[in-house]
């Protein structure tokens, strides 16, 4: 209780005897991997991607665009996985995916995963502020109580 969780990453990689570490990180946090990856730097070979890497236009595939008069890439999740299998990385650390890309990048990964940041831009990427603020209190009961959820028949 006295590490904060960089600490923590940074003790266990050392502890496990880990030499290359692979960051994935969304364009959005590229600052934050950047900083992440020169303290990790320090001790370990650090391997980073970024979810755009693949540079496939939305367009090729008919996704829908952010803004339809620039080039917008789609995310990678899986070949960001990839990737990090091919540098051979030992631990592979999420920076702020979205949610369905940290689970096909986890799901995808060779190395074992832990994440750094969660990507939630309405609480600055502490998501855990939901649970103690009482505005999202009074909100998620309003909205458990108008949103039927299926349940599961045995």
């Amino acid at each position: 209780m006295e590490w904060t969780r960089l600490e923590e990453v940074l003790g266990f990689a050392e502890q496990m005897g880990y030499t290359r570490i692979g960051l994935s990180h969304c364009v959005g946090l590229t600052t934050e991997a950047k900083q992440l990856k020169d303290i990790f730097e320090e001790r370990f070979t650090v391997e980073s991607v970024c979810c755009k890497f693949s540079g496939i236009d939305k367009k090729e595939l008919n996704l829908t665009q952010i803004d339809c008069d620039r080039y917008e890439a789609i995310c990678n999740p899986i070949g960001q996985a990839m990737i990090l299998n091919d540098l051979k990385t030992d631990l592979n650390i999420i920076v702020g995916l979205c949610i369905g890309h940290d689970i096909l990048f986890t799901k995808y990964s060779g190395a074992p995963v832990t994440t750094f940041i969660v990507k939630d831009r309405v609480t600055g990427h502490n998501p855990s502020v939901a649970l103690y603020s009482s505005y999202y209190g009074k909100k998620f009961k309003k909205w458990n109580s108008t949103i039927p959820f299926h349940k599961c028949h045995v």
